[in-house]
Formats: C-alpha cells, sequence, structure tokens
C-alpha cells in the first residue's frame, strides 16, 4: 500500500522506484553491520546526497530540487519499509533544513544548505535535556550574549545524529526570566572549542541511529548563528513540530505495513496442529483487523499529507497523526510478533526489529500523553 495512493501521482512513483533501488543497494544489505556499529558511516551520507535522497524540499538555489514533503514522505516510507539503516535522514531533511531555510538569514542558508544536500555536513536539533523530555518550555542550557558572540553552557541527551552531526541547533534560553519566550536556536558547529560528543547511547532498538549525549561548555559562536529572532525560538518551534510529527506519522505506517506484510507471509508457511495458522479462524480475524488498521491509518495519514502540502496542517493535526499512527503501529508489531511464536523473539528475525525500533515512536518528537494534552486543549 505504499505506492497506489491518490496523495501521490506518476511521478513520484517513478521517484519512489528510485529511491528504493538506492536502499536496497547501498543499505538493506549493510543494515545488520551499522546496527552492529551503532552508526551509519559517513560515506552513505555522501550516497545518499549524490542520488538525491537528501533535503529533496530545498529550492533549487541551495541544491534542492524544490519538491514538496511528498517526496520526503517518500523516502522515509522507503528506509522504513526496507530496514535500510538507521541513518538520521528525516532528522536531517525534515526537521534541520526547514529551520534554516524558514528562519535563517541568507548566509546561514549558502553557508549550511548546499552542504546538506549534497551530505557534505549532517545536521542534527538538541531539544532535549537530561530531565526536561518533552517540556521544551524547561530547557535550562543558557546562551549569554557577550559582544558579537553568545555563550552556551548546558547539556543535551537523546539526540540523533549527534555523533555524525557536523552542527546542531542548539535550543538555548536567552532569556531565562522570560520561560519558553526566553527560547532562541543557535547553531553550533561541531569544531568548536567547548563542544563535547558525549558516549553514543545504547537503546533497544533502532541500533544504528547514532544518539548522542552533547555538552556545552563556554562554547562561544557569533550571534550571526542564532536563527531567526532572539527569545523567538519558542515560537519557530511550535511552527515546525507538525511536520516533525506528521514525519513520525509516516515512518509508522511504513512500519507497520512492512510488519503486516510479512507476517502474512509467515504465517502461510509456520504450522500448528498439523495445518497453516493462516487458517484458524483467530489468525484470520486478527489478520483482517490489523488489515483494516492499516487502511485507515494510511487514509489519515495521507489527508494530513495532502493538508500539510497546502499549508493547512496545524499543531492538532500533526499531534493526531502522531499519535493514532505510533499507537496503532505498536498494536500491529505486538501481534505481529505474537503469530511467530518463539520465533519473533529471536534476533535473526526480521519482526523482533520492529517490535523494538517501533517502541520510541510513542516517545520522540512529544509523547503520547503530550500529543493528547495537545489535542485536548483544543476541544
Amino acid at each position: 500500500m505504499l505506492a497506489n495512493r491518490a496523495v501521490y501521482d506518476e511521478e513520484h512513483h517513478i521517484f519512489r522506484d528510485s529511491v528504493r533501488k538506492f536502499f536496497t543497494t547501498e543499505a538493506t544489505p549493510n543494515a545488520a553491520e551499522w546496527s552492529k556499529n551503532g552508526i551509519v558511516p559517513r560515506e552513505f551520507w555522501n550516497k545518499a546526497g549524490a542520488a538525491g535522497i537528501l533535503c529533496p524540499g530545498l529550492p533549487e538555489e541551495y541544491g534542492g530540487i524544490g519538491a514538496d514533503y511528498r517526496v520526503n514522505c517518500i523516502i522515509n516510507e522507503e528506509q522504513v519499509y526496507n530496514r535500510a539503516g538507521g541513518a538520521g535522514l528525516a532528522v536531517h531533511s525534515d526537521i534541520v533544513a526547514p529551520y534554516l531555510l524558514h528562519y535563517g538569514t541568507e548566509e546561514i542558508k549558502q553557508n549550511f544548505l548546499p552542504k546538506m544536500v549534497t551530505g557534505e555536513m549532517v545536521g542534527a536539533i538538541a531539544m532535549t535535556e537530561p530531565g526536561t523530555g518533552s517540556d521544551l518550555q524547561s530547557v535550562r542550557t543558557t546562551a549569554v550574549k557577550d559582544g558579537d558572540e553568545y555563550v552556551i553552557n548546558g547539556s543535551k541527551t537523546f539526540i540523533s545524529n549527534g555523533q555524525n552531526c557536523d552542527f546542531v541547533i542548539v535550543v538555548a534560553k536567552t532569556d531565562p526570566r522570560e520561560g519558553a519566550k526566553g527560547t532562541s536556536l543557535i547553531i553550533v558547529e561541531a569544531t568548536r572549542e567547548g563542544f563535547k560528543r558525549g558516549r553514543n547511547l545504547e537503546k533497544i532498538g533502532q541500533h544504528s541511529s547514532d544518539t548522542s549525549e552533547l555538552f556545552f561548555d563556554d562554547v562561544r559562536v557569533p550571534v550571526a548563528n542564532l536563527i531567526g529572532h532572539e527569545n523567538a525560538g519558542f515560537m519557530y518551534l511550535m511552527k515546525e513540530l507538525p511536520q516533525e510529527r506528521l514525519s513520525i506519522g509516516i515512518i509508522a505506517m511504513a512500519g507497520a505495513q512492512r510488519a503486516f506484510d510479512i507476517t502474512n507471509d509467515y504465517i502461510k508457511e509456520r504450522k500448528a496442529f498439523g495445518r497453516p495458522i493462516a487458517n484458524f479462524q483467530n489468525t484470520r480475524f486478527k489478520m483482517a483487523e490489523m488489515k483494516t488498521e492499516i487502511e485507515v491509518g494510511w487514509a489519515f495519514v495521507d489527508q494530513c499529507l495532502s493538508r500539510h502540502v497546502k499549508g493547512e496542517l496545524d499543531a492538532v493535526g500533526g499531534a493526531m497523526s502522531k499519535l493514532w499512527c505510533s499507537e496503532m503501529q505498536g498494536r500491529v508489531v505486538d501481534q505481529c510478533l505474537q503469530f511467530h511464536g518463539g520465533y519473533g523473539f529471536m534476533a535473526e528475525y526480521e519482526i523482533s526489529h520492529h517490535y523494538t525500533d517501533s517502541r520510541v515512536q510513542r516517545i520522540y518528537g512529544g509523547t503520547s500523553e503530550i500529543m493528547k494534552e495537545l489535542i485536548g486543549r483544543s476541544l
């Protein structure tokens, strides 16, 4: 169901074919090794850039193809469906690049965006801190202006692309007295003195995705590294989070679809009491339920995607897409693993990786509980 959807046209189908070929050639065969190493090599980023996989939504003057967000979604879907490693392409292309494009100065755009397209530079964004989680208003990292520089102090955790990144957008307090209204977004290059990467964190899933602690000890960056206006960072975050959450919803749908498809094949081969378990009524009923939930999910997320392309997806819509799709993915992968029996608990079976990889979907980008709170406030 990845391709036959009204939200995509013929050009998108052609692009999907090329993306799938890239991932199945350059990533899928290496996924196990990358998972073992806990990181995707930088050479892959360069190959992805050469293949037009990175930041396709950027205008041509910055190296992109000026495509709308549907192209990003195709990349996300194919990467997940083909288990093509854990490179944080969505963080780089769907989250980091838009902040620079929408709010950065022309100097920032020229310095960073073309290199993001080629893979020469990998981007990350540092929101989460120890003790803050989804509560961005409680950020403690500070950026104090000293002449024509900001001096940044603090720490971040759970940062995707933390080991590979060449720069990071830091969410910091420039006016701690103002709470959320005193938050700014500032670029910190990885070469800056006082910037330090912590360990590559060990996770229960998504092992090839490098996820790090980051430390800032009197890191000095020029005021020109400020994205947009000082103390406007929280507003920018709220404007961009719907796309981030839609991206998570899209990824959840592709993951659920893949889990269902491989399970549909498996139940026709696995036997119990002398016949395939696909022949049992309980199996058929459970598969029917999952098939229906997945079809409903695609219809809903495509509706959200269409609205987003038109500039009509609001914070509540983004929250609903993430909440419903990620929770549905959790239900589906759990049931699919159950159909695999004891083999589903074995790491050599693909379904086990969908089970562990999908669990964080209900946490990052704002927990399910935070999504419910945002939706509830709108009623």
